[in-house]
Formats: structure tokens, sequence, C-alpha cells
């Protein structure tokens, strides 16, 4: 039953899961096999994966990259993954400014690794992944995780049929989860998190982004009575009267509690919420800065849809605004403004943590102690560094694809061998005295040139 804190309505943890829950299942029921009969003949695949539905691309929501521009961005994220260590410890802002700029499609999967520290999670736990996926699991769990798979992203090709190879993935990273953190289990806004991260890498490496997202950057998010999520919407709602007094004062007006229309936006990091190129956008950033970026996504939509008093006309009561918000204008989404507008927002991760101490102090003044005691926040990228060192060995970057030669290995030594002998006698030959060369006079050659000159000078003596 609701409760009166503050004087606004406080709804507990059942009520959370409700709400989050029955609005999950109203958009997942497009993805019935019923509905998806056919669906996939009519329609083109977009260049994210989608056939459909809100998130598909459209020349509207996103603006493009000119591919010599994106060439550029890749060759200079090459060298960035290739010195991953000395780029965070020395470069660490150029690092931020091109996350802001957005990672190039080709190795998002990649610096998404590398910058949420799954890669050096992954190689300090060989092997752990292949023995949970080998396990059973508990039959309650698996359950709930079966039910659930057809509602991820009924819309992108990966997950559109049941029983494909993206719904398998999905069973088996989020089964391997509630193995790697029992205490924890599963939780329904895990799945979008574990979806999101298998369209861009394996399933092993999707399971430590998973982990990663889960332990360092919204702790305590999917636990039990979901006491985290509820204090960071305290703290957005305290951000908010910094932000947009106007919206504050509406959202106090009205009693409506961020529980109601924040949970979600920050559970699912905005993967349900946004058109898909700024999900992107939005996810490269918070992988780099952490959470503080999730704040400010979600302090912009509470302000450019009820930061004006022409929007507030429209929404006298709180059926009205919740409304509002479930229905956010696509020009508010779209991706080069939402960037800005994100970049803008003057929110700090010190901010943040001041504002989750006085938040903290008074849950435990009204409430008492929480009951899940979840490990400190990393704000982003270099902060997860800093808490777990990486060896050189940890950071090395595997080749994708591997070519076995056909040849048995005495003929392949044999040949490597012969390979060297020629390269050193090329290198002597090279190396030996060569005559010199007579020069040529250039009859092209440029203005001011001092050998045109010369060539000047005898021509007028000769006259």
């Amino acid at each position: 039953m609701a409760k009166i804190e503050n004087g606004r309505q406080s709804a507990d943890s059942r009520s959370i899961r409700t709400i989050s829950s029955s609005h999950m299942d109203d958009e997942s029921s497009l993805g019935s096999d019923s509905e998806m009969n056919g669906f996939t003949n009519d329609r083109h695949t977009d260049k994210y994966g989608f056939i459909g539905g809100a998130q598909q691309y459209s020349e509207e929501s996103a603006q493009d990259v000119p591919p010599e521009v994106l060439r550029q961005r890749e060759v200079k994220w090459l060298d960035m993954l290739s010195n991953w260590d000395k780029w965070m410890v020395k470069r660490h802002k150029k690092v931020r400014l091109r996350c802001q700029k957005g990672i190039p499609p080709s190795l998002r999967g990649r610096a998404w690794l590398y910058l949420s520290g799954g890669k050096v999670k992954r190689e300090q736990n060989r092997g752990k992944f292949e023995e949970l996926d080998s396990q059973a699991g508990d039959p309650k769990e698996l359950d709930v995780i079966e039910k659930d798979l057809h509602r991820q992203f009924p819309f992108h090709e990966m997950f559109v049929s049941r029983g494909g190879h993206g719904q398998k993935d999905l069973f088996r990273v989020l089964k391997a989860y509630t193995l790697y953190r029992p205490e924890e289990g599963y939780c329904q806004a895990q799945a979008p998190i574990a979806a999101v991260l298998l369209m861009h890498m394996p399933a092993e490496d999707a399971f430590w982004g998973l982990v990663q997202i889960c332990e360092k950057y919204l702790p305590g998010y999917y636990s039990a009575g979901l006491e985290a999520i509820q204090l960071d919407g305290e703290i957005l709602y305290a951000l908010t009267r910094r932000v947009s007094p106007i919206t504050y004062r509406h959202l106090e007006k009205h009693k409506i509690e961020p529980i109601l229309y924040m949970t979600e936006w920050f559970m699912c990091a905005f993967s349900r919420t946004l058109p898909w190129a700024s999900v992107l956008r939005v996810w490269d950033m918070f992988l780099c800065d952490g959470v503080k970026i999730i704040f400010r996504v979600g302090l912009v939509l509470l302000k450019c849809m009820l930061g004006t008093r022409e929007k507030l006309n429209a929404c006298q009561g709180q059926y009205e605004t919740m409304e509002l918000l479930r229905t956010i204008e696509p020009r508010y989404m779209q991706e080069g403004f939402l960037v800005r507008e994100v970049l803008d927002v003057p929110i700090s991760e010190r901010d943040v943590e001041s504002e989750h101490h006085v938040q903290l102090k008074r849950w435990r003044k009204n409430r008492g102690e929480l009951h899940w005691k979840s490990p400190p926040r990393m704000h982003g990228a270099r902060a997860i560094m800093a808490s777990e060192p990486p060896s050189r060995q940890d950071l090395r970057q595997n080749p994708t694809i591997i070519v076995e030669s056909p040849l048995p290995a005495p003929q392949l030594q044999k040949r490597e061998k012969k390979g060297k002998e020629e390269k050193k006698s090329i290198k002597k030959e090279s190396m030996k005295k060569t005559p010199p060369v007579t020069e040529i006079p250039n009859p092209y050659n440029l203005p001011g040139d001092p050998h045109q000159q010369h060539t000047r000078m005898h021509h007028c003596q000769v006259l």
C-alpha cells in the first residue's frame, strides 16, 4: 500500500515492480508469434537491425556521419584500443570527447567492453562463463527468464524469432548471471540491458558487460526491494529543483513520485525509451562517464516536457502529467538535439554523490537502514580502471578471425624458415653500394625553384 512521505505519495517495492512490469508487458505484446507472422517479408531491416517499431531508424531521429569522417574516427579508436591503459591515464579527456562524438559502429562493441571494464573482467575470469553456461540453473528463475525472452526488442532481427539465436544467447547470459549472483537473482529490467549488449558482442562479452553495469554502474538497481532505484529517484527529484524549478514545483504540486516515471528510464538505461540512434549515443557517454549521463538525460526530458507554462497548461493533473511523460515528443529525443542538451546540463558526479549522501541520510531517518548493501558506485570507465588496475595481458586484443594453415607443422616451419632467409638476402642486396644517379632536369619546375632560375640564367648567357 502507498505511504505518504514528505507530502508526496511513496510507492513500495512491490508496486514499483508492478508498474515497471505492466508497462513492459503492454509494449512487449507486439512481439507475439501471431503478430509477427509474415512481418519480415513486408519490411526492410534498417542499419541497426530493426524491421519496424518506434525505434526503427529515420532521418528525423538520427544524424548520419559522412563515410570519410567515420573512417578517420575508426583509425583513432583503433589506436586508442591498442594503447588503452595509456590513453585512459594520460588522455582521458580525449577519450571522453570521442565518446561524446559517437563511437564508430564497427568498433562500438569492443569499445563498450573496454570502457566498462568487461574486457579485463573476462581475462581475469577465463572459463567462468563456460562453467556457468554448462550449469542447469534455478528452475524458478529460468521459467521467468523464458517468459521474458520474446518481450525484448521484438522488432529487432536478432530477437524476432522464438528460439532464434538471439533469444538463445539472451537466455544463456541471463541464466549465467543468476548463477554468478544467486543472492541477487534475475530482474526483468536486466533483459533489455543484456539484449543491447548482445546486439554488439558475443554472449560471453555481453555477460561480462552486464556484470559490470549491474555491479559498477548501477549497483543495487536489480536487487530485491529495488531500494537503489528508489534512492536515485529521490536524487533525480532533488536535481530537478536545481535544473528546472518550474518542473519541480509541478511535480510537487501534484505529488507525483519520481519512481512512477523514472523506473524504466533508469533501470533500462533508456534503451526502451529513445530512438535507437539516441540510445547508442547515450550508452557511448554512459559507459564512459557513468550514471551522471542517465541523470542528465532524465533531467533533459523532464525539462523539455514540463519546463514551460504552455506545457503545464496541457497537464492539469497527475494522470495528464504521467501520460505526457510516457509519450515524449520525438523532437526532444532526436540524436543531435538530445546529445547537445545532455552535455549542457550542469550536473557532475560530485553533484550526484553529494545529493546521494543527503537522500541516504533522509532515507535512514524515515525508513531505517537499507536492506541491501550494494557496492559503491563507480562513475565511469576511469574510476573502474583505477579500482581494478589491468595488466597489459588483460588489455591485449585477440584476433577476431583465426585461419588455420592447411600445411602440416614441419612443412609450415620449413616455409617460414625459407621466407626469413629470402628477407635477409633482399636486405643485403639493398645495402650494397649503388652507382650515383645522374640528375635529370625537371622541365616542369614550379616558380621559384632554384634549378629553374639557374637554367634561365644559363639560357640568357647563351643568347
